[in-house]
């Protein structure tokens, strides 16, 4: 049983540090995970083949004008609510899906091609057949800060300066306003590549996308740069230690939403966080380390927004599906 603890700690100070910087070195990260580079490469492929951990290339779909991200709320006919997830997580344009315990039922994030294909949504619905009662959808206009960009806390200052470097601004934060990038066929295959393995080798890359060594590795230093990729550790958060997720949904008065914003996408628990349209203007993704602390969460920190008019707060009870990827959860279920 100790060595199972060990084992475990271990564990999350490797996801720890890829949650940092997914395309560290191993040295890098044994060096801040305080083990060998031969145990993090041995750990690191036994969770990574049962399911537990991937690091990805994600795009960015507002940045590079290639879609709208919308967040769809369900109301479901009783006991159907996971059936419905399951549903919307089988969809290509899902690129989150969970079941939810409060006044949704289970929730998704879709991207559309484009603004008309939003409305076209609210206007026709999801086929999803007759077990959804109501939907509420909510087109994200920025986001303040994303899962990529959080910092779980196991690991400590150092190893975020580090494995990140000094400027540790979320991207969204130094990009939002700008126009779109646009991107050219090597673009979008080096995207499409990095999206099944983030820590492919240039080598690797390279010879997948049909292009020199150094172009590659040049090209993904350039969409980073634009803020057109980013590196998603995919590791549930209990891995890390935390027991408890849950679904901010907030009402902000609108001179006060960028400070709310803001101020909320700094607290430490904070995955996810967005600007959106219709009733709920504000959206976040928040774990906590245990049940106890979520009461003090929304006096204190929710409490505590300006221009903060109402809130809604909808725990996670499962989570299909997470940057297009099925949960391991759903993959055992499968298996």
């Amino acid at each position: 049983m100790q060595n199972d603890v060990k084992l475990g700690e271990l564990d999350r100070r490797i996801v720890a540090a890829l949650q940092l910087n997914g395309r560290a070195s191993w040295g890098a990260v044994a060096k801040y995970a305080g083990t060998s580079e031969s145990t993090v490469l041995r750990r690191a492929a036994q969770l990574t083949e049962s399911g537990q951990l991937r690091v990805i290339g994600v795009v960015d779909v507002l940045r590079c004008g290639l879609g709208v991200p919308v967040l769809v709320r369900f109301r479901c006919r009783p006991g159907t609510a996971g059936a419905v997830a399951e549903a919307v997580a089988a969809r290509p344009e899902t690129r989150y899906a969970s079941v939810l315990t409060g006044s949704a039922d289970c929730t998704a994030e879709l991207v559309l091609p484009t603004h008309s294909d939003v409305a076209r949504l609210q206007l026709d619905g999801l086929p999803v057949g007759g077990d959804v009662l109501e939907t509420e959808t909510l087109a994200v206009m920025r986001t303040f800060t994303s899962n990529h960009d959080w910092d779980s806390g196991v690991l400590g200052p150092d190893a975020v300066a580090g494995l990140r470097g000094e400027d540790v601004r979320p991207f969204e934060e130094q990009l939002w306003e700008r126009p779109p990038e646009k991107l050219d066929e090597l673009d979008l295959a080096i995207i499409a590549a990095l999206g099944e393995d983030g820590r492919m080798s240039f080598k690797e890359l390279s010879r997948q996308v049909g292009s020199s060594e150094s172009t590659a590795a040049r090209r993904v230093d350039s969409l980073v740069k634009r803020g057109c990729l980013r590196f998603r550790t995919l590791a549930e958060p209990g891995i890390l230690g935390f027991t408890v997720e849950f679904m901010l949904w907030l009402s902000v008065l609108p001179g006060h939403l960028d400070a709310a914003g803001q101020q909320l996408a700094a607290h430490p628990g904070t995955r996810y966080l967005s600007a959106t349209t219709g009733r709920f203007n504000l959206v976040g993704q928040v774990v906590l380390r245990h049940y106890g602390e979520l009461y003090r969460h929304t006096t204190d920190v929710v409490g505590a927004l300006p221009g903060l008019q109402a809130a809604d707060v909808t725990l996670q009870v499962s989570t299909l599906k997470r940057a297009w990827t099925p949960t391991p959860r759903t993959i055992l279920e499968e298996a």
